[in-house]
């Protein structure tokens, strides 16, 4: 048991800043990421004896970190109250403004404060959070729908309404911000 603990405080000292740049980059969360980064060390303490030396110790770890993000994103998808899209459609589902939608907007003048990155960053902020974990999961973690949907327990339909209708308040919130085609 000693010995566990002495490997785990070096595995501590050794990766922790790693796992914790990972799931800030994965959660956009300080408290989130250090929550998860903790939650791996635990898991890891409590299963040491699986690991085999197969691989690198930081390997099984980001291992265990992504699967400890999944049941992050899980819980809170979960937990997170469902938004309405009163924004984008009437009250029959209709567009409210279909010519908005389909307006030619790929080439964009920046301003010199902030780049489009900085843009985009600020409009994610202001996404839903049941809406900014799916697109996290499929554009960061770059994860298959199918994979999401069963993460999520949501259904192929809903999973796609979503995407679309979080890249369409995304586009507005970049409009607003004035950056003209």
């Amino acid at each position: 048991m000693d010995n566990e603990k002495t490997i785990m405080a070096q595995w501590v000292a050794a990766y922790a800043q790693k796992l914790y740049n990972r799931a800030f980059y994965l959660l956009s969360d300080q408290a989130d990421a250090e929550d998860v980064v903790q939650d791996v060390f635990v898991a890891a303490f409590e299963k040491m004896d699986r690991f085999r030396s197969e691989s690198a110790p930081l390997t099984w770890l980001m291992g265990i970190l992504h699967h400890k993000v999944a049941d992050h994103y899980r819980r809170k998808y979960k937990h997170e109250p469902q938004v309405a899209v009163d924004a984008f459609f009437d009250e029959n589902d209709f567009w409210k403004n279909p010519d908005a939608v389909l307006a030619d907007w790929s080439a964009f003048e920046k301003s010199d404060d902030e780049t489009l990155e900085e843009y985009l960053e600020r409009c994610l902020e202001k996404l839903p959070p049941r809406w900014l974990i799916l697109v996290k999961l499929t554009y960061l973690q770059e994860k298959k729908y199918a994979e999401i949907c069963q993460e999520t327990q949501i259904s192929k339909t809903n999973y796609w309404k979503i995407l679309q209708r979080s890249r369409l308040q995304l586009r507005a919130c970049i409009e607003q911000h004035n950056i003209q085609p």
